[in-house]
């Protein structure tokens, strides 16, 4: 029986269909594999002051902008799966991160330059089989910090989980205090394996990122 639903505002929360690209991820083999545990980290200072009024999947279009997102554009899919291999339907996700210029939309965040173009924050619901998936940038360094994004997961079967993502390999992940905190096994649940999107497809890069939460 699949689990029951968070209530969330009554607006589209997945991202349109019709690339040919969301099979590619349920294609690859899944990286959480052990069913080790989305290890639990800051929420950090820039989670939105307030909810944007575009929160949807696609951080690289802003309602009522004309010009689209700067930087790599990147499409994040997966499933979120229990420790003993449920899937999850219905988890809500959210993700958020600094735009090209490493500035956040946040009042404490943003930089001398901001990208108007660039949603900062996102948020979508698991389907019945607990896939999910975000299109967004490639996140890049800003002081102090290597390129990261943060991510909650909510489900009323375990409540809910912060943590970020990294890019597996960035040499700047060793310099990180908070990646450097992780042992090796949570980092192997927090990096993002980028692969070259296929050619034509709108974005650039591809990543298969699975989230496993408390049974």
């Amino acid at each position: 029986m699949p689990s029951s639903r968070l209530s969330l505002p009554q607006r589209r929360r997945h991202l349109a269909g019709g690339l040919g690209l969301a099979a590619a991820w349920l294609a690859w083999p899944a990286l959480a594999s052990s069913r080790r545990v989305l290890p639990s980290m800051t929420e950090g200072p820039f989670y939105p002051v307030r909810r944007p009024l575009d929160d949807d999947a696609d951080l690289t279009r802003v309602s009522g902008q004309a010009a689209a997102a700067q930087g790599e554009w990147l499409d994040i899919g997966g499933v979120v799966v229990d420790v003993n291999g449920r899937l999850i339907d219905g988890a809500a996700i959210e993700i958020w991160q600094c735009d090209a210029h490493g500035s956040y939309h946040h009042p404490r965040g943003a930089g001398p330059r901001v990208d108007a173009g660039f949603q900062g924050f996102g948020a979508t619901v698991s389907d019945a089989q607990g896939a999910f998936r975000f299109r967004s940038i490639r996140p890049v360094v800003y002081p102090g910090r290597a390129p990261h994004i943060h991510l909650k997961v909510l489900h009323p079967s375990f409540g809910d989980r912060v943590s970020q993502w990294f890019v597996a390999g960035d040499e700047a992940n060793e310099r990180d205090f908070l990646f450097r905190r992780l042992s090796a096994a949570d980092r192997a649940e927090v990096e993002m394996r980028l692969q070259p999107a296929p050619a034509g497809a709108p974005v650039r890069w591809l990543t298969r990122r699975d989230i496993v939460v408390p049974a």
